[in-house]
């Protein structure tokens, strides 16, 4: 199993991407940031989870409450005043670690080899790690976060949340050399609640299955909502669930409209087709200029996912929520 430290802000999605860390991969620990939820809220979340899936020999360190600049957004408008509304759930019997977020990741990257890490939220964290080790950029095997989009965002119209909540931290993130594999919005928009995959979730017969159903309820309850933060976590599991382009993906900071944006260089997939927008298959380059043209891209920086395995997806989920008691 892979070795890998989740950082996330539970969250109905990031509850998702818990179980199935937990179950498939070796997790070290889970880090927690104000995202979705206050900090408080979000850690509490995240140790209710797991005790939900019998894991509590997996530890919980708090990280930053808010971003690098500016005040945290929490999202109760999607994730309820708690950020894990509608299962009924008792207060954790466990307490979270006393040591911040950003030490156990240092310090776990530094003494431990191949760690991946996982960010689905905010990217304050990481950036904080990477501000007091920066050789932690060339330790880690990966990082795959949860954020940006290869086309549009989702909380302004070209940021999505995650980023948008702290583009600085991401900014350092993606020019930190780390070997990066992003899940935009682009992607988990294949990803949706639907109905006929919460009920087989609350078929299953166990705890965690009707846990799951439960919050899809919550979650699910506009009509529009997709699991975004597993598909990172599964395609740590299973590389071949996402298909990938490899581009440049820089982050907007100042751009008025465009703060936060996850800008990212599509150039070279483009088709001259009206009916196929890109062609992942295309054999053009970075480093070689469209015909007519003296623009040399930037060198790649990051592995874009553009097309999930959906039933795929949904297998690996069910299969992992049955294995719970």
């Amino acid at each position: 199993m892979k070795k890998v430290i989740l950082d996330c802000d539970p969250g109905h999605d990031d509850a998702f991407a818990i179980m199935l860390a937990a179950q498939n991969l070796d997790l070290l620990g889970v880090t927690t940031i104000g995202g979705n939820g206050y900090l408080e809220n979000v850690t509490r979340n995240a140790l209710v989870v797991l005790e939900k899936i019998g894991r509590t020999d997996i530890p919980v360190y708090p990280g930053h409450s808010g971003p690098t600049l500016g005040e945290l957004i929490i999202c109760e408008n999607v994730h309820g005043v708690s950020g894990l509304d509608g299962p009924v759930v008792s207060e954790p019997k466990r307490k979270p670690e006393t040591k911040h977020a950003v030490d156990f990741i240092v310090e776990t990257v530094m003494n431990t080899d191949h760690v991946t890490l996982c960010a689905t939220g905010p990217l304050t964290n990481i950036a904080a790690a990477l501000n007091r080790e920066p050789r932690i950029a060339q330790r880690v095997d990966a990082l795959y976060l949860m954020g940006g989009g290869a086309y549009a965002g989702n909380w302004r119209v070209a940021a999505e949340y995650n980023i948008y909540e702290d583009p600085e931290a991401a900014y350092k993130v993606f020019h930190s050399g780390m070997e990066i594999y992003m899940v935009g919005v682009n992607l988990t928009r294949q990803c949706p609640v639907r109905k006929d995959f919460v009920e087989q979730m609350r078929c299953l017969g166990t705890e965690a299955g009707v846990f799951a159903a439960e919050l899809c309820d919550f979650f699910g309850r506009g009509g529009d909502a997709h699991l975004h933060d597993p598909c990172a976590i599964a395609w740590i599991i299973d590389p071949d669930i996402i298909k990938e382009a490899y581009l440049h993906v820089d982050i907007e900071l100042t751009g008025t409209l465009t703060r936060g944006m996850t800008v990212t260089d599509l150039r070279f997939l483009q088709t001259n087709d009206p009916e196929k927008d890109i062609d992942l298959n295309s054999t053009k380059r970075w480093d070689d200029p469209p015909v007519g043209s003296p623009f040399r891209g930037e060198a790649p920086n990051t592995h874009v996912g553009m097309r999930l395995d959906y039933p795929k997806f949904c297998e690996l989920v069910l299969n992992t929520l049955r294995n719970y008691n």
